[in-house]
């Protein structure tokens, strides 16, 4: 377990899938956590109450990801709430999957919205409030590393964008003492991706394990990558995807 006492997170959209499994394990390890979502307003307060169930400390905000005002705004709640902000989970994300010729122009968008601009909105009012030790971690995609799924082209071009955001903004803030790191998940069974879904087929096909993953294979990757311990990791890409990429 990261020992995270103390410590005072954002996970972006956590309401559900892996942000709300991200929440509660860095809540689990002692941090106090703030999730934010779209909609899904049930959803972000169960995750409250299970980690309040647990001793922790947790607040839900309603911010969509695209929204700046928004995002700026939740971050200065917390601050507000919670005194400072010492890690941040770029979490919200989307995808739309189908063949790229019969995407939408409204359709490929929200996917580049979602995915590439939430992650800078959130990434720059976070930085304002983040000092050594702090911490900045994506929740990328094994496709942004090496694509073979159909369907997913522009969702696979978004997390290779995170790839390199992170690798870049980790050489700038590096001086800071603050971390960038990007987790590369594979197929996670989640409501956005179900193991039962007509696209699993061929994601599940890639992969060494022949098996989906859960949400709690990514959570405890992203609590130790947010401790004390994982200090001199940055501009990592982390690939937790079953062997889809081997």
């Amino acid at each position: 377990m990261s020992d995270l006492n103390g410590k005072v997170a954002l996970v972006t959209g956590a309401s559900r899938g892996i942000g709300a499994a991200i929440a509660k394990r860095l809540a689990s390890d002692g941090a106090t956590v703030a999730i934010t979502y779209s909609k899904g307003a049930e959803g972000a307060a169960r995750v409250v109450n299970d980690i309040e169930s647990g001793g922790g400390t947790a607040i839900a905000i309603q911010a969509d990801a695209t929204d700046a005002a928004a995002v700026r705004a939740a971050v200065e709640t917390i601050i507000s709430a919670f005194g400072k902000l010492d890690i941040l989970v770029n979490n919200a994300g989307t995808a739309i999957p189908k063949p790229f010729e019969e995407a939408t122009l409204e359709e490929l968008d929200r996917v580049i919205d979602v995915n590439v601009r939430g992650v800078f909105i959130a990434t720059q009012a976070a930085l304002k409030h983040l000092s050594q030790g702090g911490r900045i971690i994506s929740i990328g995609s094994c496709v942004g590393e090496r694509m073979m799924t159909p369907g997913l082209v522009a969702y696979s071009a978004t997390k290779g964008a995170v790839k390199m955001f992170t690798q870049g903004l980790a050489r700038e803030v590096g001086p800071r003492g603050i971390t960038v790191n990007n987790i590369q998940p594979g197929p996670i069974d989640t409501d956005l991706n179900p193991a039962s879904d007509e696209w699993a087929e061929p994601q599940l096909a890639a992969t060494a394990l022949q098996r989906y993953g859960h949400v709690d294979d990514i959570a405890p990757l992203v609590s130790f990558i947010a401790g004390p311990e994982s200090s001199y990791i940055t501009g990592a890409n982390l690939t937790v995807d079953g062997g889809t990429n081997a």
